[in-house]
């Protein structure tokens, strides 16, 4: 929830909350037009120590992009957020937290250069998909499956360009994958084609490989290891 909704709300109050909106969406838009190609990173905030596989995954995939000459950008939060950010410092690249703020309030993790903090969460989300060119995905909860679900909506109904969005590690995702096939799919809910619009990888340098081959072209990325 954008905000914690208990009662309503006086009605003299509701043309100031748009003022909070505009200020968010104009503060990332100054910050976040400045700093090129980037890829958003996703995954939880929960349960994951620096010596976790996922951990590692989401540090190594974030090295190896802002080698490349990526942005990294992530909620900010700890867990695999945290991993990313700390991936894109020790490779001196773009480190950015889209931080928000939340009943259950989560802290900035340590390894951002650049930070944001956001009220509502669909300011927020606007931020991760307009300045990125691509997504990739971590094992996560809700707040995951809703970043993945809204990047596929965006391109199926193309009210976005193309873009890599890619999930990592297949025996987390699997279950996710096969019941869309063989339930969404076989109902007719979605299309063949709309499953191709994501892939699913298990290694750093193979989400790294998608995202690079992608844009070599547009964007003239490093080919560099």
């Amino acid at each position: 929830m954008d905000e914690v909704i208990r009662k309503p709300v006086a009605h003299e109050e509701e043309p100031w909350r748009i003022f909070r909106i505009m200020s968010e969406f104009v503060e990332g838009f100054e910050v976040l037009s400045k700093i090129g190609p980037a890829v958003s990173i996703f995954g939880s905030a929960r349960r994951m120590t620096k010596d976790e596989h996922h951990y590692k995954i989401a540090q190594e995939i974030a090295y190896k992009l802002s080698k490349k000459g990526f942005a990294i950008i992530t909620g900010g939060g700890p867990g695999i957020m945290e991993a990313a950010n700390k991936g894109a410092k020790q490779a001196k690249g773009v480190s950015i937290g889209l931080n928000i703020q939340i009943p259950t309030e989560q802290k900035p993790n340590p390894f951002i250069n650049k930070l944001l903090q956001f009220r509502y969460f669909f300011c927020r989300k606007v931020m991760f998909v307009k300045y990125a060119q691509a997504y990739v995905i971590l094992p996560g909860g809700f707040g995951t499956l809703d970043e993945f679900f809204e990047a596929i909506t965006l391109i199926q109904t193309g009210r976005s360009e193309t873009f890599p969005v890619i999930l990592v590690g297949k025996k987390y995702w699997q279950g996710l994958v096969k019941w869309l096939n063989s339930t969404v799919h076989k109902a007719g809910s979605v299309q063949a084609n709309d499953l191709k619009i994501f892939k699913l990888v298990d290694t750093a340098e193979e989400a790294v490989t998608i995202i690079s081959d992608f844009h070599k072209t547009t964007l003239g990325i490093k080919n560099k290891k």
